[in-house]
């Protein structure tokens, strides 16, 4: 590593607190959502649907953060992101009903929009692309750490104070990044450009998402996010509590292992695409691999097709670790699309290349949350999960028939 990358780490990987803020808060859900249904007098339905305004917002202010990351830099971006989402964690901590939740949800969407495309946009413009590829899968590694927060420490906080510590927690977690990013990351200063307007900044990063070499990309990643959220981030502790019958400390304990996987994932996608390549063979498989792990893991639930293929009334918990374990690992290829579009498009261009990437990330999720709570609201946590499979199905599929010819 030459001395200029050596120093690009440390401002990383102080990027990387807000990324480990937002992974934090956006999961809070999983441990926590029949408290939240209770104390807020929610369905699960309208839970689902309160929650994917996160997704939402993220997805609607994504185009802008990209822009700003070209025009102002990387810092000034970031300070402003997380004094935003700050203010979310507090109003989500003192949130009394459904409304305040919402516009708590709306306002940390907001703020966490581009807590990744920060330190990736950072990485991006100072990093050649071999070794941005390795960096991409250290940024996501080090901000899945935040979920390894909202698990078997969350459930803890739960059961010892109430849901509404863990958003505090965030609030702090924010509170600590603010003087770091300050002080720690330099104030990069994009080159100059001619002036343009939004509408025009706009309408490039939509025909960013559209060229032959990307438009691939945004459909796979629709379905990419929206899993590993729709799972983790929302229906893998009902299901472990609801359907297998764990405590919540218990069903912590599973999820930890799970973030455990999705925080170690991303390292080894970077390794193995630097040893093998193939992104696009790698992305694919790993997503229809996934897809299968979810139906195994609805198969093996009470009066699954898999547990009355075995003559059991269901598999035991240790069926749903190891796959939830399995996932965790093979979906952080996912990170493996931020270098197909790093190398498409020339520095200058990346933070709005990237964001336009992590825009359909979001909006995929905030599409698949409001279905999954539909099909909960028809069949239960099963059906949720299973909207998830059928999205990652379909969008590797058409990722695969979308390729550069």
């Amino acid at each position: 590593m030459s001395p200029a990358q050596a120093g690009m780490a440390l401002p990383i990987l102080v990027l990387c607190l807000g990324h480990i803020f937002s992974n934090a808060v956006r999961t809070i859900p999983a441990m926590a959502a029949d408290v939240l249904m209770r104390d807020l007098g929610l369905s699960a339905e309208a839970l689902a649907q309160i929650t994917g305004a996160f997704p939402l917002a993220f997805a609607a202010v994504m185009i802008p953060v990209g822009i700003a990351l070209d025009r102002f830099g990387v810092q000034r971006v970031a300070l402003g992101l997380l004094v935003v989402a700050g203010f979310g964690a507090v109003l989500g901590a003192v949130a009394t009903g459904p409304w305040s939740m919402l516009l708590a949800q709306v306002v940390l969407g907001a703020g966490c929009s581009g807590m990744l495309m920060c330190p990736i946009t950072f990485a991006a413009r100072g990093l050649s692309t071999a070794r941005f590829a390795v960096w991409s899968g250290v940024i996501q590694a080090v901000g899945n750490t935040g979920m390894l927060l909202s698990a078997s420490p969350l459930a803890l906080l739960v059961e010892a104070v109430d849901w509404r510590a863990g958003f505090w927690a965030c609030a702090g977690i924010a509170a600590l990044a603010l003087p770091l990013v300050a002080l720690l990351v330099p104030r990069d200063r994009p080159e100059a450009q001619p002036p343009r307007s939004l509408a025009e900044d706009v309408r490039d990063v939509a025909r960013m998402a559209a060229q032959p070499a990307l438009r691939g990309v945004m459909v796979f990643v629709f379905a990419s996010f929206a899993a590993v959220l729709g799972l983790r981030g929302l229906w893998g502790g009902p299901w472990l509590m609801e359907g297998k019958g764990l405590d919540r400390v218990a069903a912590g304990n599973v999820l930890l292992a799970c973030t455990v996987a999705l925080t170690i994932g991303p390292l080894l996608a970077g390794l193995v695409l630097r040893r093998i390549g193939h992104a696009r063979a790698l992305l694919a498989g790993s997503h229809l691999l996934c897809a299968g792990f979810i139906l195994l893991i609805i198969g093996g639930g009470p009066g699954g097709w898999l547990a009355e293929a075995m003559g059991r009334p269901m598999l035991p918990v240790a069926w749903d670790a190891a796959l939830l374990v399995a996932f965790g690992a093979i979906i952080s290829f996912q990170v493996l699309a931020f270098s197909i579009v790093r190398s498409a498009v020339p520095p200058q261009q990346a933070g709005r290349a990237l964001s336009a990437a992590n825009l359909f990330f979001f909006l995929g999720a905030a599409v698949f949350q409001a279905l999954s709570g539909v099909m909960a609201g028809w069949g239960g946590p099963a059906a949720a999960l299973a909207t998830f499979a059928v999205g990652l199905f379909v969008c590797s599929l058409a990722f695969l028939a979308l390729r550069p010819r």
